[in-house]
């Protein structure tokens, strides 16, 4: 019974830290949303998922940066690339 115990405390603690590092931003945030509603602390849960509190509060996007316009267009220069080959006889 123990070692059922044990493995199911190690199996949420391997969900948390996947869940913690590895999940897309919005869905963190979702998440962190959630559970705020449901009485935990946000500030708290913000730090421990990794986002900015605040974002969809009086504040908006503006807090978090998230929400930016899109990022300037790269100039025609730039878009080519070139492959340079060495041969080699």
């Amino acid at each position: 019974m123990w070692q059922q115990i044990i493995v199911a405390l190690i199996v949420v603690a391997a969900l948390a830290h996947f869940c913690t590092k590895y999940l897309p931003a919005a869905l963190r945030r979702q998440i962190v949303g959630a559970l705020s509603k449901r009485g935990y602390d946000e500030a708290r849960l913000s730090k421990l998922f990794n986002i900015k509190s605040g974002c969809g509060d009086d504040t908006g996007c503006s807090s978090c940066g998230s929400c930016d316009s899109a990022p300037p267009a790269k100039s025609e220069a730039s878009l080519k690339r070139v492959i340079k080959l060495h041969v080699q006889r």
